[in-house]
């Protein structure tokens, strides 16, 4: 494309078309897939701090409803025209590519961030839901511990369309940063880059992989909703963690599922 010049002026400016290529992958989860949506509660929270609860505010309030946590741990999609009703954000993967190539010769983090993308704001995550509580530690400068109820796939799959800038990046470059951060980095929560968990990795696979194709068919948008209504429990330690809050619960005098 040329730029019309001014009148009497020789100089012509060439636009120089940026060329793009695009790849999708077909993953699939080798560890759970454990989500880590913030609620609405909480985002409220941020933007209107609740009020300081006093002693009998504190005994007729739970603190935790592990069903509501469980559902609200999840991006979802609106309607029943979507893929999945679990989803994930795009930036998510790129920034597990983006991590990767940290450890990786050749292509720097900068590079990923300027010349490579994937496309969309949320990507269909495949996989049947169950609920996960695990003891975790927050964030203030007691470490004080707490339960946290998430959705949790053991198996998961998902199509990561990637576009880059060529010929900066080449495909096998895109390729074993995707696959690199399939292995120590992860997505999700508990993934290898924060450190002590390993949930979220995941390998590159064909199109017609068996894995694949039987997670995707199983684990759509219908499957979901119906493990998100009646979950199963991930491990004992949830189970046991689940049966002693509902029954205190009720004990208490609360309504509770």
């Amino acid at each position: 494309m040329r730029a019309k010049a001014k009148k009497n002026e020789a100089a012509v400016i060439e636009i120089r078309r940026v060329a793009e290529e695009a790849l999708t992958f077909c993953v699939v989860g080798i560890s759970p897939f454990v989500c880590n949506a913030m609620s609405a509660k909480v985002r409220g929270d941020l933007l209107l701090p609740p009020q300081k609860k006093n002693a009998a505010e504190k005994a007729t309030t739970l603190k935790h409803d592990p069903m509501v946590e469980y559902r609200r741990s999840i991006y979802r999609s609106l309607g029943n025209g979507a893929e999945t009703r679990i989803e994930f954000p795009a930036g998510g993967w790129k920034r597990a590519m983006a991590s990767a190539a940290l450890e990786l010769p050749g292509v720097r983090k900068t590079q990923i961030g300027r010349l490579c993308w994937v496309e969309g704001h949320m990507l269909p995550i495949f996989g049947v839901p169950q609920i996960y509580m695990a003891v975790v530690r927050s964030a203030d400068i007691g470490r004080t511990p707490d339960v946290r109820t998430r959705a949790i796939l053991p198996e998961w799959a998902a199509r990561v369309p990637v576009k880059f800038v060529t010929p900066n990046l080449k495909r096998q470059s895109v390729a074993n940063l995707l696959a690199s951060a399939g292995v120590f980095i992860g997505v999700g929560d508990g993934r290898p880059e924060k450190g002590a968990l390993s949930f979220g990795r995941f390998d590159i696979v064909d199109e017609d992989d068996e894995r694949f194709l039987r997670i995707v068919t199983e684990g759509g948008r219908e499957a979901q909703d119906a493990a998100l209504e009646e979950p199963e429990a991930f491990d004992v330690e949830t189970e046991e963690l689940l049966e002693w809050w509902t029954a205190e619960a009720h004990r208490r005098g609360f309504e509770v599922a």
